[in-house]
């Protein structure tokens, strides 16, 4: 017996799980092949960024990798400072499935 498939209604919690998209050439190479990069909230688990995903646009989350960067060390004139840490989602999509990251929803 197939699981009942159930929508979730958008939620604050999603719109804060899901910070950013990335627009870099990388990411837009991506995108060709439905595989679409987000910036997320640290405490964000993979079934919370895939519902908020689909929930706020509307379509089908096959696959959901998660990549946390550590930030780097580097020189602010002189003195020592440290980039922040950040935590990406890279969202496969499913098959006739599409987002427009470049348009405000």
């Amino acid at each position: 017996m197939a699981k009942k498939e159930t929508k979730a209604s958008v939620t604050p919690a999603m719109y804060d799980a899901v910070v950013s998209p990335v627009i870099t050439e990388k990411s837009q190479m991506g995108a060709e092949l439905n595989k679409f990069t987000f910036n997320v909230a640290d405490w964000a688990t993979k079934p919370q960024i895939k519902a908020a995903i689909e929930s706020i646009f509307s379509t089908k989350v096959e696959k959901v990798n998660v990549i946390n960067t550590k930030g780097k060390t580097k020189r602010f004139r002189g003195t020592l400072g440290k980039r922040k840490d950040i935590k990406k989602a890279v969202i496969t999509l499913a098959e006739g499935q599409a987002i427009d990251v470049t348009s405000a929803n």
